[in-house]
């Protein structure tokens, strides 16, 4: 009887532990299947389109502004979404095959930082099913990245600013400043010809309304940088209106040095020129701008 006894409590203890694990395995292996689902969810990626570098995209913390804006919708690159960068580095013409390389990734959504119009418009000629997010200086609806604001339809929308449009007020300010400015040079860049268009028709009309005479120069490179301010020398312009193309943003030293060097009055459209030593700026915040781009 005793020896019964000893023995068959450990038996019934053990089969109660057996019973246990057997209960909690069953649980885990009910689990188990989401468990591996959601492993097995793959990270968004973003496609990011620039026409500049990551230089010039960061100047005011440009991505920065961008990446607080998918943050306040919970998204944290390195986390739970990843970015793919393609930049042309000032190169426009290489736009399209950086487009084509973020499609052919097959990316959740591509955003066109950079460039503007263009960029946007070579990431749209690139896809019609992945969502293009852009932001633009110009009006999306006048140059076809969308139907209309309010109903962008297709595959593409974003964030535009005033920029263009703004020329005629930047031009007013600055002969507010130089009353005496007879002559007026603006700066615009020849590959970027959307940007380009426009700004020069807003700042044509403006210059007749005040009775100016406006001489247009291009530039696309340092050196026609450096030999677009040896003719303002010569056609002796008495001020200067820098166009917004991001270009002229990288190489903003050069250009403030330069109108310094030629006492050149001149406006231009970031804060980043007068940060960098320029005389005025007129235009939107740039941060806030990508910020919302981000969201």
């Amino acid at each position: 009887m005793i020896s019964r006894r000893s023995v068959q409590p450990p038996r019934q203890r053990g089969y109660r532990l057996r019973r246990r694990e057997l209960l909690f395995l069953s649980a885990a292996a009910a689990t188990l299947p989401c468990a591996l689902h959601a492993q097995q969810q793959p990270t968004p990626v973003i496609g990011y389109l620039s026409g500049g570098s990551p230089e010039s995209d960061n100047i005011p913390a440009r991505l920065t502004s961008y990446q607080l804006g998918l943050n306040e919708t919970g998204y944290v690159e390195g986390q739970n979404v990843a970015i793919e960068y393609r930049w042309a580095e000032g190169q426009y013409d290489r736009r399209p095959s950086l487009a084509a390389d973020l499609v052919h990734r097959r990316v959740s959504v591509i955003v066109g930082g950079t460039g503007g119009g263009p960029t946007a418009l070579a990431a749209k000629a690139a896809t019609a099913t992945i969502p293009i997010v852009f932001i633009v200086g110009i009006d999306p609806v006048q140059t076809g990245l969308v139907t209309s604001l309010n109903r962008p339809g297709g595959n593409v929308t974003g964030v535009a600013v005033l920029t263009a449009e703004l020329m005629a007020k930047r031009l007013d300010l600055l002969h507010e400043l130089v009353p005496t400015a007879a002559i007026i040079a603006l700066l615009v860049n020849p590959t970027n010809p959307v940007g380009t268009e426009s700004e020069t028709r807003s700042l044509q009309d403006a210059a007749r309304t005040l009775r100016l005479q406006l001489h247009i120069l291009r530039a696309s490179t340092t050196s026609e940088i450096d030999a677009a301010f040896g003719t303002f020398a010569e056609i002796r312009a008495d001020a200067l209106v820098v166009g917004g193309d991001s270009f002229f943003t990288s190489q903003r030293a050069q250009i403030v040095a330069l109108a310094s060097r030629h006492a050149m009055p001149a406006i231009y459209q970031w804060s980043q020129f007068t940060a960098a030593g320029g005389l005025m700026s007129y235009g939107p915040d740039l941060a806030d701008t990508w910020r919302q781009a981000g969201v």
